[in-house]
């Protein structure tokens, strides 16, 4: 996958820029929320939620990107976790927030689409199954997904943890 080689230098000027990010999976508070966010400290690729972020080439006032991620309606819940450890569906929800800035880490650039990404992000999530079943329908389906519809590349988070030998 070559773009996901591309340095600053090399990303298209005037395009919206296209990343893949990677953050601590939400848990209830206490052990489990200590244990993903060592989880993550440690680059545990599996037990990593992972979002798309897109820089517009011309972004909103007061942020620099949007994110997009799908994720249980309430990821803190411990029967919501009991129910995703024993592979039942939960309820899933899909968000879209801004941020201020691009994060500086466990943050891949990995295409620019020929059009307008928000746009085509959100008509993605029109047609997005929000039934929520980890490792069937997740966010890293989520993920692979929308990265494919916006820029072609498919499985995305394979060539990834191939390319950093699954760490973040």
């Amino acid at each position: 996958m070559a773009s996901l080689s591309f340095t600053k230098s090399a990303i298209p000027r005037g395009k919206d820029e296209v990343y893949v990010v990677a953050v601590p999976l939400r848990a209830t508070k206490g052990p489990a929320q200590v244990l993903m966010s060592a989880a993550y400290s440690l680059n545990i690729w599996d037990l990593q939620h992972f979002m798309v972020l897109i820089k517009p080439s011309s972004p909103p006032p007061s942020c620099q990107a949007l994110v997009f991620d799908f994720q249980p309606k309430d990821p803190e819940n411990l029967y919501v976790a009991l129910d995703v450890i024993s592979g039942r569906a939960v309820p899933g929800v899909l968000h879209m927030r801004k941020l201020r800035k691009v994060p500086r880490s466990k943050c891949w650039y990995v295409g620019s689409p020929e059009v307008d990404a928000v746009d085509i992000a959100c008509e993605f999530n029109k047609s997005w199954e929000t039934d929520l079943r980890v490792g069937r329908h997740d966010c890293r389906d989520y993920t692979n997904g929308l990265v494919e519809y916006l820029t072609g590349q498919k499985d995305v988070l394979e060539h990834l943890r191939r390319s950093t030998g699954g760490l973040g």
